[in-house]
């Protein structure tokens, strides 16, 4: 089951300038590969005479099978891209893009000064980045009498349960979602609650919600 991680609440953007050189930071949220790609060539197309556009995506989560790449967009190699991903992968941001524009300013800055100044730009961004939370929630469905309802509504709200959805047929049936570490908990406190009555059953499913 995928773990937890943060990912942007809403784009942002970021100007800085090192050694009359500007460097014009965009971060915003993306869920794949497509989107992150359309949002570069936005960006590409709001600054047409920018030096370079480097960019860095992580399309999912940033701790493993995700869609990941970067460019350096004409700077020498391993010195704008690479380093810009670096920033997000050790922030653990996941589903977002980076696009760090430059003005040349006619001061050049050498191998070492072009990696500094991409990864304080995407740094400088994350520090003014709105994260929310994706929580990786284990679903589970829980089917009760109709007379149990309420008191098993209730016994949920202790544990934090996401209700998917509710069905009334000879029993009251919901659908629900809730950290995998209080599942158990959970389980447990409902057939003390309902003294064995009530029947909870979990799916290998998870079910991504943004907190």
């Amino acid at each position: 089951m995928p773990a937890d991680y943060f990912v942007p609440a809403k784009a942002v953007v970021v100007e800085t300038e090192i050694k009359k050189s500007r460097f014009i930071t965009w971060l915003a949220p993306v869920s794949s590969r497509a989107e992150a790609l359309a949002f570069i060539q936005s960006i590409r197309e709001k600054y047409p005479d920018a030096t370079h556009h480097c960019t860095a995506f992580v399309a999912g989560a940033p701790h493993g099978g995700a869609a990941i790449a970067c460019d350096d967009d004409g700077e020498p190699s391993g010195t704008a891209g690479k380093p810009m991903l670096n920033v997000l992968l050790h922030k653990g941001i996941g589903e977002i893009v980076a696009v760090v524009v430059r003005y040349f300013g006619g001061i050049r800055l050498g191998v070492g000064g072009l990696v500094r100044a991409y990864s304080a730009a995407v740094q400088s961004a994350c520090e003014q980045l709105p994260l929310t939370r994706r929580v990786a929630l284990l679903r589970g469905l829980v089917r009760c009498d109709y007379a149990q309802e309420q008191s098993v509504r209730h016994c949920m709200g202790q544990f934090h349960v996401t209700l998917l959805d509710c069905h009334y047929g000879d029993r009251v049936s919901l659908d629900i979602a809730v950290s995998s570490e209080y599942s158990s908990s959970l389980s447990a406190q409902l057939l003390t609650l309902t003294r064995g009555q009530v029947d909870v059953s979990w799916s290998e499913e998870a079910a991504d919600i943004t907190r």
